[in-house]
């Protein structure tokens, strides 16, 4: 329950900053459905790398050195494996991705709810420590009224919970009525790698 409405408030908050404006629907062409753009895309891709200043095998402290020279200390739990290998002067590389997408399906075309998919991953024994996991929840509510001279469009839910949203152009209501669908996507991964310095 909680999961769910703090993702809803998360995305109508998203939403409600004009960037994310509901689609116009197209008109019917001869372009596959696939084809269609959804009403908002965005997604970023941001790349961290470090080197391992101190590594303590025995109390399993670690120590990083950022690009700007600040440095992390934090301990390594259990789950991190294979931490024997890792020596001074390697190199973490972390990588987070983040995305978003939001369109408007047409009554029958998604059903209201929310589902999430997780996945994750981690080194093979013996191998340098690396690790990965990605986290996809998919939202749909339903629009219950449209107020164009604001503008904006009140959305409901899979829990009940309604939110009024304000529309940045006026025209992309054209073709949405109440009873279409916004399905909401957030998507994040992150994945973290120690390396060998490159020989020079």
């Amino acid at each position: 329950m909680k999961r769910v409405l703090s993702v809803f408030v998360v995305a109508m908050f998203i939403l409600s900053l004009g960037g994310a404006a509901l689609a116009e629907e197209k008109k019917e062409s001869a372009a596959p459905a696939q084809a269609k753009k959804p009403a908002f895309e965005k997604s970023e891709l941001r790349t961290v790398t470090a080197t391992v200043e101190a590594v303590d095998q025995t109390t399993r402290m670690v120590t990083l050195k950022g690009p700007k020279g600040n440095t992390i200390t934090f301990k390594a739990g259990e789950e991190v494996r294979n931490l024997p290998q890792v020596k001074v002067g390697d190199q973490v590389e972390a990588k987070y991705y983040e995305s978003l997408v939001v369109d408007v399906k047409k009554p029958g075309e998604a059903t209201p709810g929310m589902t999430e998919e997780q996945v994750a991953g981690r080194a093979k024994p013996g191998e340098m420590p690396a690790a990965a996991m990605a986290n996809k929840v998919t939202l749909t509510a339903t629009i219950t009224a449209i107020d164009k001279k604001k503008p904006s469009v009140t959305l409901k839910g899979p829990e009940g919970n309604v939110k009024e949203v304000k529309i940045k152009d006026p025209k992309k209501l054209e073709n949405v009525k109440v009873g279409d669908l916004v399905v909401i996507t957030y998507t994040e991964a992150f994945a973290i790698s120690v390396e060998k310095p490159k020989k020079k």
